[in-house]
């Protein structure tokens, strides 16, 4: 797996990012790992795949609709 340097971070950054890592139990590369991934988001391809799986999970279901159940409680 490729691997990147970040040079020139500021100490306190560094520190903050040492403190998260050590609030979530894990270590600062994997805290740094998990925060790179949601800052890139999710892939058009996952996204699909995702779809897809809810799909075929719901396939032939029927489902009525909650506007009712919204409706009877935003009155309260």
């Amino acid at each position: 797996m490729p691997d990147i340097l970040l040079r020139d971070l500021e100490p306190d950054t560094l520190a903050r990012l040492k403190a998260r890592a050590k609030r979530h139990g894990r270590s600062l590369q994997s805290e740094l790992k998990i925060l790179v991934r949601r800052a890139v988001g999710v892939g058009g391809h996952e996204v699909a795949a995702l779809l897809d799986n809810w799909e075929k999970r719901f396939a032939g279901r029927k489902f009525s609709s909650s506007a009712g159940l919204v409706r009877e409680d935003r009155r309260r």
